[in-house]
């Protein structure tokens, strides 16, 4: 007589969108790993414990952050220059040069993401997932 009614719609509607939107990063990976500049890096054991020390959650909000100011502008004025190649600063800046995520011009080549305009939310969503599963493969 009663109608069951769902107590969280908009959830339920958001995770089925959200795993849909999950993109199969296994052929990125595999031209990354055909590149003999993506592929040299690497964490190293100051980089494995931060994440450790941190945990995953307080890793991706950072790297959310810093796509969201470093390379979500439509116009960098360092582009190319602004994300930090050494380690012992932030594991996903390594991340970010491992995956051609680190600047607009390698989003460009590496993902198709045109430079010369603002990055997209689920744009800069697909490059937060991009990091983050670099991340978890080399994070032993």
């Amino acid at each position: 007589m009663y109608k069951e009614l769902d107590l969280f719609p908009d959830e339920d509607e958001e995770e089925q969108k959200e795993e849909s939107q999950k993109v199969d990063l296994n052929p990125l990976f595999d031209r990354l790993a055909k590149s003999k500049f993506r592929s040299s890096f690497y964490l190293n054991k100051k980089d494995k414990e931060y994440i450790h020390e941190k945990g995953w959650t307080k890793i991706e909000q950072g790297a959310r952050e810093i796509i969201a100011k470093r390379l979500a502008p439509a116009y960098i004025p360092n582009d190319g220059k602004q994300t930090p190649m050494r380690h012992g600063i932030f594991p996903p800046f390594i991340a970010q040069h491992a995956t051609g995520c680190c600047c607009r011009n390698c989003l460009q080549k590496w993902h198709g993401i045109p430079k010369g305009r603002q990055l997209t939310p689920s744009e800069q969503g697909y490059v937060v997932d991009v990091i983050m599963e670099w991340l978890h493969r080399h994070c032993e």
